[in-house]
């Protein structure tokens, strides 16, 4: 099942995608949501089937947003990838670097990522797999983990680094407005079932700049969403970008960075693509 948000006739829906059309299941403004699929996955109602006032629609008629509006948390992980170590020359870590996302970082699969001019000289690319909460997770154990996911999409974790180390800490350089393109859809956790078995890689202008395996990681996803219960309760529709491989911007040599026009396409195996284009506004 993909389940995500869509505009449609300038209102916007969950919508859930079915042989090529689109169904939609709810929309915002009839229920007063903040986010229509965030809700349908907290109340178990993502998967039933929908209203019959509610028609489906060509794909072709429907522009794709962000599959989520208002996670009550975005957490990430940082150098999670034994790849992306390797070309740091940084140590291991012993346990999840994590740092946040918030809500105005999200943007959809092909909107245009928009920065100010001025505000970043080192802007950067990170493909990610972003796991989406089913059910609410509070101190669980690695081995039921797995229990809690409902399911997977993808993310770019669009970076500021001057910003970033400037700062001493990553909030800036990481919550830019847009920072954060998010989708298409939710990829239901029955259709991936090996999340630690997918192809994940990014593009810039259409060549290559990252090509890994989310087996490269170093704390799994199960791991990863264990750890995190421990300090925090994880609730439906969090997400949790699981980090990026190696390739990044910041890791080559010479040092590459994104400018206005450039387009930047990340994809993760079964999951979905993402394709948006640098901005530089004002």
């Amino acid at each position: 099942m993909k389940i995500g948000r869509i505009r449609h006739q300038g209102r916007v829906f969950a919508a859930r995608v079915e042989d090529g059309t689109v169904r939609l299941l709810a929309a915002e403004d009839d229920r007063h949501m903040a986010d229509a699929v965030r809700d349908l996955i907290a109340d178990g109602t993502a998967h039933a089937v929908p209203s019959t006032s509610l028609p489906v629609v060509p794909s072709a008629d429907v522009e794709v947003l962000s599959p989520l509006a208002a996670p009550q948390k975005i957490v990430c992980i940082g150098l999670n990838y034994a790849d992306h170590i390797r070309e740091t020359g940084l140590e291991t870590p012993e346990a999840p670097l994590t740092f946040v996302k918030t809500a105005h970082c999200l943007t959809g699969p092909t909107a245009d990522i928009r920065v100010p001019r001025g505000a970043s000289e080192q802007l950067d690319w990170e493909a990610e797999l972003a796991v989406v909460i089913g059910r609410t997770a509070r101190d669980v154990d690695t081995d039921r983990a797995m229990e809690h996911v409902f399911g997977y999409t993808v993310a770019n974790d669009v970076s500021a680094r001057d910003a970033q180390f400037a700062d001493g800490q990553w909030f800036r350089g990481k919550n830019f407005d847009g920072f954060c393109p998010l989708g298409p859809w939710i990829v239901s956790a029955d259709a991936v079932p090996d999340p630690q078995a997918l192809a994940i890689s990014a593009q810039v202008n259409g060549a290559t700049v990252q090509d890994s395996s989310t087996a490269e990681m170093i704390f799994p996803v199960a791991e990863t969403i264990a750890y995190l219960s421990r300090y925090m309760t994880l609730h439906p529709g969090d997400v949790i970008a699981t980090g990026t491989p190696h390739g990044v911007g910041m890791g080559r040599s010479p040092q590459l960075w994104l400018t206005d026009g450039d387009v930047v396409e990340v994809e993760v195996e079964h999951v979905g693509r993402l394709r948006n284009t640098v901005r530089v506004t004002g």
